[in-house]
């Protein structure tokens, strides 16, 4: 059972329809909607400032959120993938964006709608990456544009399908 703890008096609120891997960890002031899943090894930590996360985000394997103390919070838009292994520390996702894996997100980034950071990636604090862009490297920069409706039907597609393989774990 994953790990859901109090902390400073907040209790996170976990969506309808969420699932929890067994070993996740969900700390103090964090909010999540509808359809999200959790998974192995993941810590949202909302002890020094709030997580909050719309529908249909997954969180994949190993990653941690976490902000700074009266500084920065996190924001996740809706149908959201944040790949295995990433921190995001006090950012914005917003709808359809995708993280790649082993992505770093600092303080203050704003992932704009349906871009795709790719794996590996360090995200800079204070910068802005543009809707529908694909951003690479170590810092991140700007590689090209992509087609909005491919990338948000691709974002979204994952988005299902993160769904579909949380229902696996529901019946055990």
């Amino acid at each position: 059972m994953a790990l859901i703890k109090e902390v400073r008096g907040f209790i996170p609120q976990i969506g309808e329809n969420t699932f929890l891997a067994d070993n996740a960890t969900i700390i103090g002031d964090v909010v999540m909607g509808r359809d999200c899943s959790i998974w192995f090894n993941a810590v949202l930590r909302g002890d020094v400032n709030s997580i909050r996360m719309g529908n249909r985000v997954n969180i994949q394997d190993g990653s941690v959120l976490h902000t700074l103390y009266q500084k920065s919070t996190i924001e996740i838009g809706d149908d959201v993938s944040v790949g295995h292994n990433v921190v995001i520390h006090g950012a914005k996702i917003e709808n359809g964006a995708l993280i790649g894996m082993g992505s770093v997100i600092l303080d203050q980034a704003v992932i704009g709608e349906g871009a795709i950071v790719a794996a590996g990636s360090v995200v800079l604090s204070g910068t802005h990456v543009e809707p529908g862009s694909i951003y690479a490297g170590v810092p991140a920069k700007f590689v090209k544009k992509v087609d909005p409706e491919q990338a948000k039907e691709m974002n979204q597609k994952i988005a299902r399908n993160y769904l579909m393989y949380s229902s696996w774990y529901k019946g055990e």
